[in-house]
């Protein structure tokens, strides 16, 4: 190793190296080769059932994390995956009591696992947010990083993305890119609090039609922000 040349590896070191360097040339993310990821400074497992989680929605949760109150609040992140979001958000406002929905069981398997590896208590639950006429309680905050790349972007997706993470959380059809939005948003208009707050991360071509449909939908304070990247990344709405 050009870093440590004086580093030794036994056969089955040698073995397990030759399998990921094998891996990186497929250009398979060294996340799921490892089987774990870092996030908000902690630690996730992660597999081909739910996405790696991204710099961009750290920003997300910091923001969430910026609106903290001394009352006990009611939080619920909409398909959850990994769970990064919810349990970050445990993790650093340990008062808030945090729900977390997934149509995917083996994601909601995993974010299981991670709030346990974390030390954390999230209130996870196989649901399918298409099929839900309502949330079961009212909500101070309800987050969400849904599936919003269009399938005409799929030309800008590197191949690492493309062939290896699960279309089922990336990808919405061109003609309806708001589905998921429009839903969630219908049921925060329900379900929050008054001046409850709803969080999304968004389609970063799709910034102004996120804010046509809230402000249709009777929100009021719309922020549109920008991520580190200076692409329109996140929206905060209060109802």
């Amino acid at each position: 190793m050009a870093l440590q040349p004086e580093l030794e590896m036994n056969g089955i070191q040698f073995q397990r190296w030759q399998v990921i360097l094998a891996e990186l040339k497929k250009q398979k993310p060294i996340q799921y080769i490892l089987g774990e990821a870092d996030f908000f400074g902690l630690t996730f497992l992660v597999t081909k059932d739910v996405l790696i989680p991204r710099q961009e929605t750290e920003e997300l949760v910091d923001l969430v994390l910026s609106n903290q109150r001394e009352t006990k609040v009611k939080i619920l992140d909409i398909g959850t995956g990994s769970g990064c979001i919810p349990i970050a958000l445990k993790k650093n406002w340990t008062e808030a009591e945090i729900y977390a929905i997934d149509v995917s069981e083996k994601a909601i398997a995993i974010a299981k696992k991670n709030a346990e590896l974390n030390n954390v208590t999230v209130l996870f639950e196989v649901q399918n947010i298409l099929e839900t006429q309502d949330l079961g309680r009212q909500f101070d905050f309800i987050i969400s990083n849904p599936p919003y790349v269009r399938k005409l972007e799929q030309a800008e997706i590197k191949p690492n993305v493309l062939e290896y993470e699960p279309h089922l959380a990336l990808f919405v059809e061109d003609d309806d890119a708001l589905l998921f939005y429009r839903v969630i948003a219908k049921l925060a208009m329900k379900n929050l609090k008054p001046n409850g707050q709803l969080y999304f991360e968004i389609n970063q071509y799709l910034g102004n039609e996120m804010i046509a449909l809230l402000r249709e939908l009777q929100f009021k304070t719309i922020e549109l922000r920008k991520d580190i990247f200076g692409n329109d990344r996140i929206i905060v709405a209060k109802r």
